[in-house]
């Protein structure tokens, strides 16, 4: 069999499923390969192990898209105030949305909340085929065509073929994209938990010389937390029954919480930090973790992705629009110029932050703690850190915009 379409989208993940949905209702056919079942039914008073910190931006993104009202009525929680301290020192510094005249930072969203609304928005689209399961067999990509075979036998054609299927992009690899990056040597253990203390909507970061230990408030009054630290130790975590998993994560918080008294399943991933050389050519661009993967302790990365397909629909779509191939370098390279910029200085000033929090030197300590105290009195700049860690500075697509501004791609 063979079908073809104006644009197939590898990887219907919250990335994928956010670009397909941004061009629905469009003059283009899409296509959009899954290889394997996404989870749209679980038990209501479960807490999904991977979570996202959305920022303003993004969830302007889900609003625009009709999907953020549902994802409220699922569950979202939001963040009003955020305060990170090292644990190597007295230096901390909080943030609050009223500073800034806003409501909240931002908002904790399960990833399978994330994925469910966008799915069943696209499900409902008539320019989006949903092709699942859908493994890649092979791809090669000529000037004016993307041929793509399945596993299944079935063979499709397209103008574009867009990598949205994570870090170990398979599109990446048979387009023969290379990446440049490291190994953290370290483990991020998720887990949600229940403490004897209010987590009072706020965001709480402890700095540990092993990596960062993140509690994120949820709605059910409990913490999402993410402990990055050695994969040794990681694995000793994993390994501990509850009762000493909840006293070793009672003391690498401080007690700030009080105690830790529920703990529901753990799970572990390997951080590291991966940037392609190209996120296009001709019939092709990469989008989210398939072009650049970052340290989670700022939790930037969905956002960022998000962002990618925001603005590669804002470039298809006004390329379409004007009657142009969308699958065109020159067409493509906008997205690239747009993207690739702003998402190296995120991945640089988080790989910076874990490198500077990791230093057990003590002249870099004491810089370190002296920096957190002068930034969290100097008002001007403590704002402009939240204002771009909300996503509401910098060159955002329409997507991402309040409705009282506009964007012109030029």
């Amino acid at each position: 069999m063979s079908d073809h379409f104006d644009l197939v989208i590898v990887g219907a993940g919250m990335v994928g499923s956010t670009l397909a949905c941004s061009l629905g209702n469009t003059s283009l056919r899409i296509g959009v390969l899954e290889a394997n079942p996404l989870q749209t039914v679980w038990d209501k008073d479960s807490v999904d192990l991977r979570v996202s910190a959305i920022t303003a931006a993004s969830q302007q993104i889900f609003r625009q898209l009709g999907v953020w009202e549902e994802m409220v009525t699922l569950r979202v929680s939001p963040f009003r105030e955020m305060y990170v301290w090292d644990a190597g020192g007295d230096g901390a510094i909080h943030f609050d949305s009223a500073d800034i005249g806003e409501d909240r930072l931002g908002h904790i969203v399960e990833n399978r909340v994330i994925q469910k609304t966008l799915l069943d928005k696209m499900m409902a689209l008539e320019n989006v085929e949903f092709i699942c399961p859908a493994r890649l067999s092979s791809m090669q990509i000529s000037t004016d065509v993307a041929d793509l075979h399945l596993e299944d036998g079935r063979q499709i054609t397209t103008g574009l073929v867009v990598g949205a299927d994570g870090g170990n992009s398979q599109v990446r690899q048979m387009a023969g994209i290379e990446t440049q990056g490291w190994s953290y040597d370290q483990k991020a253990v998720v887990a949600a938990v229940k403490t004897t203390a209010s987590h009072r909507e706020t965001a709480w970061q402890r700095f540990l010389p092993e990596g960062p230990l993140a509690f994120l408030p949820l709605s059910n009054g409990g913490c999402s937390i993410v402990w990055t630290t050695s994969p040794e130790h990681a694995d000793a975590l994993l390994n501990m029954n509850e009762h000493r998993f909840m006293l070793e994560l009672t003391q690498a918080f401080d007690s700030k919480l009080g105690q830790i008294v529920e703990c529901g399943p753990r799970a572990a991933f390997p951080l590291r930090l991966q940037h392609v050389n190209n996120y296009v050519k001709d019939r092709l661009a990469l989008i989210g973790d398939a072009a650049h993967t970052i340290h989670p302790l700022a939790g930037q990365g969905v956002n960022l992705g998000l962002l990618d397909a925001a603005v590669l629909s804002e470039v298809l779509g006004n390329a379409s629009e004007k009657g142009h191939d969308i699958g065109a370098f020159h067409i493509l390279r906008r997205y690239e110029r747009w993207r690739k910029g702003d998402n190296l200085i995120v991945m640089a000033v988080m790989d910076g932050f874990n490198r500077l929090f990791g230093s057990s030197i003590d002249p870099v300590r004491r810089i370190r703690n002296f920096g957190l105290d002068l930034t969290n009195v100097v008002m001007p700049v403590k704002n402009q850190i939240i204002l771009h860690a909300m996503g509401m500075k910098g060159d955002l697509p329409r997507l991402a915009l309040p409705h009282t501004r506009k964007h012109s791609t030029g």
